[in-house]
């Protein structure tokens, strides 16, 4: 019937159950167990020559066969199998209740004497006795059959799990084979370019790729050439895997997927023999495609460490790629997709056309990805009116597409902590807060003269951004401890591409605005800034080595974007031009830690003010600030702030400081 072909529910065909061949096996078993089984008989119970002497006392005997000297085979007399204790012994068999016998066996093996009593007593009761000889090469050829049958059955179980079954001890025969998970025949990752936002270029280029594995021809007749390669660079989570997972769903080719760690193992030469594997399945079933996520652990530069000693193994698994994707065989048909977050370390051989055609650069989303990011990851969330996907994207830049996923969910966990039956706006500032700083502390023990030093140093740093021209805006500022952090300030950076030197010293100037009112305040400062040196000389030696904003060393930049400087030892400078580079820097830091050392002993009167302000609410914001300082001097045009109403909003600026010590900027 068609009931038995569709399911009821869904109406779909059921999925036939393939054919396993154990199930043979199984059968021969079965059989061999049964006829052993019939052989022996039914009903028939083993009993002792003891009781078949008290058996032939009380004359229940009818009669007796002796088979090969050895075994007897007794019968009971009809009329006495429903006395006991026949009746609670013998049992039915397959066929039915066992009338006919034999009823009992013993064994009296080879000892004459009780065979001569055997036939006295037999005699001596008038029992009837025979003697049968049997031939049992059947049953024992049955018996070494099932023995073997059982060996192989047990040797194949073991030998499965050795060359490739799961399970510990896996694999150790197939250590040479990869390891990829293929997508063919109707599997699929079930993700499509429609669930990834953004990355519009990114998806272009990749698009290209499966129309032209889709639509050949189009391509062919105008003499191109499918790009042999493609390589995905961007920084961790802006979505280069999410990339990889569409193409496979939206191309209907094989797709092989795999980690650059899947090559590497304690053997040697297994890390080649499983790229020769690899692409050897992809020929195979070309047109395919190969995915092989961080590719960076099996694709980095040879050679570059010669005095510490190279990987070989390492570097023989990149030869061999190199030579499976483009050397004296060609290999048509066949895609390799790569991703990486350290392209600067890979092999140059490795990036050059012919092998990555394409080098495709993920970045991190801008106001508009992030605001289609948001759309995607709010869908199954339960919002309420409040929330609005647009001020949320201006209040996360910087943010990759994995931050804006957590942040959503760490909103949705804060809204069910809080008991609420949806999501709302508050519940997101306080997961970006959550995010960016860690977990609020409020029971954690604090002085008041600490408490009151961190207020004047939050302070410090509001205080300068609000009077310098190119500090970021403030959001908010606050002394709650939170994560590694006794306080902080909160900024909304501009997402600018270009920083000039005087936004870069305006900058600086506001990270050490802490310490400068820690020393204008008490003319003494602690170890809460050291975050904000951390970051402040890092800025000073990049102006100075990398960017070349410094008059004095003039336009030249140590930077090396291949990374070759990691395995070297020496500078590439002289002495006397690093005495002058820490000299410059020390000025440059100096110097801005004096400019803010002024701006709040001009205004220290409203320091205090905010620091007091800051002690009695713990937290404050842009509007208390307007209302001490007044208007802000350099006012820009509007700018993705926060709301007007007091609600606090953040931005990835809010790092926590470093070992457990005071606020950060």
């Amino acid at each position: 019937m068609e009931n038995n072909e569709r399911n009821e529910n869904t109406g779909k065909e059921r999925p036939k159950r393939s054919f396993n061949f154990y199930w043979i096996y199984g059968i021969i078993i079965l059989v061999i167990l049964s006829i052993n089984l019939f052989n022996y008989g039914g009903g028939v119970v083993p009993i002792d020559p003891t009781e078949y002497q008290k058996m032939l006392d009380a004359g229940d005997v009818e009669r007796i066969v002796v088979v090969n000297d050895q075994m007897v085979k007794v019968y009971i007399k009809k009329d006495r199998l429903g006395n006991a204790p026949h009746k609670d012994k013998i049992k039915d068999s397959f066929s039915g209740p066992n009338t006919v016998g034999p009823h009992y066996v013993f064994n009296i093996g080879t000892a004459d004497l009780l065979k001569d009593r055997l036939v006295e007593g037999a005699e001596s009761h008038g029992v009837a006795y025979r003697y049968e000889t049997q031939d049992n090469w059947g049953r024992e050829i049955l018996n070494w059959v099932l023995f073997f049958g059982i060996m192989l059955a047990i040797w194949m179980f073991v030998m499965r799990r050795i060359g490739g079954g799961g399970g510990p001890g896996g694999q150790i025969f197939n250590i040479g084979k990869s390891r990829a998970q293929v997508f063919e025949g109707g599997k699929s990752t079930n993700v499509t370019f429609n669930d990834v936002a953004g990355l519009a270029e990114a998806k272009e280029e990749l698009q290209e790729i499966v129309d032209f594995l889709k639509t050949p021809k189009k391509y062919t007749d105008l003499g191109a050439k499918i790009p042999k390669g493609a390589l995905l660079v961007g920084p961790p989570g802006t979505g280069k895997t999410l990339l990889a997972k569409a193409i496979a769903g939206e191309a209907n080719v094989p797709f092989f997927s795999l980690s650059g760690s899947d090559f590497v193992e304690m053997f040697v030469g297994v890390g080649a023999s499983r790229v020769r594997d690899l692409f050897k399945q992809a020929k195979e079933k070309a047109p395919s495609i190969i995915f092989i996520d961080e590719i960076d652990a099996i694709g980095r530069a040879r050679g570059r460490s010669v005095s510490m000693g190279a990987n070989d193994e390492r570097e023989n698994t990149l030869n061999q790629l190199l030579t499976e994707m483009d050397g004296f065989g060609t290999n048509s048909g066949v895609i390799l997709i790569g991703a990486t977050n350290r392209a600067d370390v890979l092999d140059r051989a490795l990036l050059r056309p012919g092998r990555f055609d394409r080098q495709i650069f993920v970045d991190m989303p801008d106001l508009n990805e992030r605001e289609e990011i948001l759309k995607v990851h709010l869908k199954p969330l339960k919002l309420d009116t409040t929330v609005n996907v647009e001020f949320l994207a201006k209040q996360t830049p910087g943010f990759s597409g994995a931050d804006l996923a957590n942040i959503c969910n760490e909103a949705a966990l804060i809204a069910a902590r809080k008991k609420k039956k949806q999501v709302d706006k508050q519940d997101f500032l306080d997961a970006v807060d959550r995010v960016i700083g860690g977990l609020e502390k409020k029971n954690k023990i604090i002085t008041v003269d600490e408490k009151r030093a961190i207020a004047f140093h939050e302070a410090g740093h509001a205080t300068v951004s609000w009077l310098v021209e190119h500090a970021a805006p403030l959001v908010k500022v606050t002394i709650v401890p939170r994560g590694r952090s006794l306080g902080a300030a909160w900024y909304l950076p501009d997402e600018r591409h270009l920083t000039t030197a005087e936004q870069m010293l305006d900058e600086m100037c506001m990270a050490l605005g802490g310490r400068a009112a820690e020393d204008v305040i008490y003319g003494k400062v602690s170890t809460g800034a050291l975050s904000d040196l951390e970051k402040v000389t890092k800025q000073a030696y990049a102006m100075v080595t990398m960017y070349g904003l410094n008059e004095r060393v003039g336009n030249i930049s140590y930077y090396d974007s291949t990374g070759q400087s990691e395995y070297t030892f020496g500078k590439p400078y002289s002495e006397q031009t690093a005495r002058t580079i820490d000299e410059e820097v020390s000025k440059i830091v100096e110097g801005q830690y004096q400019r803010a050392k002024r701006i709040l002993s001009d205004n220290k009167d409203k320091l205090s003010a905010l620091a007091t302000q800051l002690l009695e609410k713990e937290v404050i914001f842009k509007e208390d600030l307007e209302k001490i300082f007044g208007d802000r001097p350099f006012q820009k045009p509007e700018h993705p702030v926060a709301n007007g109403n007091g609600t606090p909003a953040t931005a990835p600026e809010a790092a926590p400081a470093g070992e457990g010590t005071a606020p950060q900027a």
